[in-house]
């Protein structure tokens, strides 16, 4: 990991809200995710299991957590399985996790070898009468058909222990992941910290004839230098009229004068993701219209913002931003009286120049678990993203914050980040 050591409270007061959510006598069982092999003997980066990370912190493969809050045994009711360190495999791969490392990131104090882990989980769920089994319920899991570690875990297990009754940790997870602590906000904090050196960077590289590449190459280059392990997501640098292209990640393409440039992209620290959008002028100047689009995105953004807040469902806070949407395009001239009289309510007008919607969870995963149908909670951390894409105008723009939601409104991670045309002129300008 290139990130310093966090807190180890984070994951264990993670697995204490996880355990409080189980039945009695039961057992929870979490898988990493698997090593997957790209071409001839190369493999893919890395990346764990979110849940296994959210409950553990531990990033190292074929890893597992057992959780067995009533066994007998009050030593085995945590323990973390690593597999065991060989001296050959170190000396290609590098060094992998000790005991005592791996008790100090995760808080855990009982720790052993995968290849001891049959003879000691056989007895462990004799005791159990029920077993917490994980799996993949985010809402944008994406349909392939390759079978995931969890899922070659489940079907063994009930073909081993068929008259155990059986349960789902990714309704627990679901539910928890959505609401942040203190702790994972201050990490999520420390990512968007690190978004913001970034931002400031390219602010004074950004010129006519740069390529979209290099800016991403520069945003990178601050990630790194700041212990980010890496982008939260492909960064997006998308130069004039691609900026309508909403997950635009070619990035080979020239800035030029008189083009906006919208830059989507955040790091990822400490396992956690920072969400940042904002359009910059090329040549460190906006045009009076794209000064008047650009002010009329942030109207819409700061109006999004003032009423994210619990309560509000996300069905509701969708269609009041709309409205709002439809005051800003007709303000805008993009669209008349008569569009709107007329419109379809299953198809609202002001969608064909705001085509996607205005927030999603954000956490260990860049679209993390949350709730798409029952009230936004305190504790929630999402983003705000209106945009405004003009096709006739070749023209895209997008401002992007992070916040968390508090009792009677929400906190703005990202307000030392510069937002406005006037402070991105000056910066740019410098």
């Amino acid at each position: 990991m290139k990130h310093l050591t966090l807190n180890n409270q984070l994951f264990t007061e993670n697995r204490q809200r996880f355990i409080k959510e189980m039945q009695p006598k039961s057992i929870a069982i979490f898988n990493s995710n698997d090593e997957m092999p790209t071409n001839g003997d190369q493999l893919y980066r890395f990346w764990q299991n979110s849940d296994l990370y959210w409950l553990t912190g531990i990033e190292q493969e074929d890893t597992m957590l057992i959780l067995f809050p009533d066994n007998p045994d009050a030593k085995y009711r945590e323990v973390l399985v690593l597999v065991r360190p060989q001296e050959l495999k170190e000396k290609w791969d590098g060094r992998r996790l000790r005991a005592a490392e791996a008790t100090a990131i995760s808080g855990i104090e009982t720790i052993i070898w995968l290849d001891t882990l049959d003879a000691m989980l056989q007895p462990w769920v004799h005791l159990a009468d029920n077993i917490y089994l994980n799996s993949n319920e985010n809402d944008r899991k994406a349909t392939h058909l390759v079978e995931t570690r969890d899922y070659r875990f489940i079907h063994e297990m009930q073909r081993r222990y068929p008259l155990h009754t059986y349960y789902r940790s990714a309704k627990i997870l679901k539910q928890l992941r959505s609401i942040k602590t203190a702790f994972e906000t201050e990490v999520t904090q420390q990512a968007i910290d690190i978004t913001e050196k970034a931002f400031r960077r390219v602010l004074g590289f950004v010129k006519p004839g740069v390529m979209e590449h290099e800016v991403e190459a520069e945003i990178l280059h601050e990630f790194i230098s700041n212990r980010a392990s890496r982008e939260a997501y492909g960064s997006i640098i998308a130069s004039g009229d691609r900026a309508r292209t909403l997950h635009y990640v070619s990035n080979n393409e020239e800035c030029k004068d008189g083009e906006l440039v919208l830059m989507d992209f955040g790091a990822y620290y400490g396992g956690y993701c920072a969400d940042l959008t904002r359009t910059v002028p090329v040549n460190g100047k906006f045009t009076p219209r794209q000064k008047e689009v650009y002010n009329g995105c942030l109207d819409l953004h700061n109006y999004a913002k003032s009423i994210l807040k619990p309560g509000i469902s996300v069905l509701e806070y969708h269609e009041k931003v709309g409205d709002e949407a439809t005051a800003v395009f007709l303000r805008l001239g993009l669209i008349t009286d008569t569009d709107v009289k007329n419109e379809d309510p299953e198809n609202r007008t002001y969608r064909k120049y705001l085509y996607h919607g205005i927030s999603h969870h954000l956490g260990v995963d860049i679209h993390d678990l949350g709730t798409k149908t029952e009230p936004l909670q305190e504790g929630m951390l999402l983003t705000v993203e209106p945009g405004i894409y003009i096709e006739e105008e070749k023209m895209g723009i997008r401002i992007e914050n992070n916040v968390w939601l508090t009792k009677d409104g929400n906190i703005d991670l990202m307000k030392n980040i510069p937002i406005t045309a006037d402070e991105i002129e000056a910066l740019m300008k410098k």
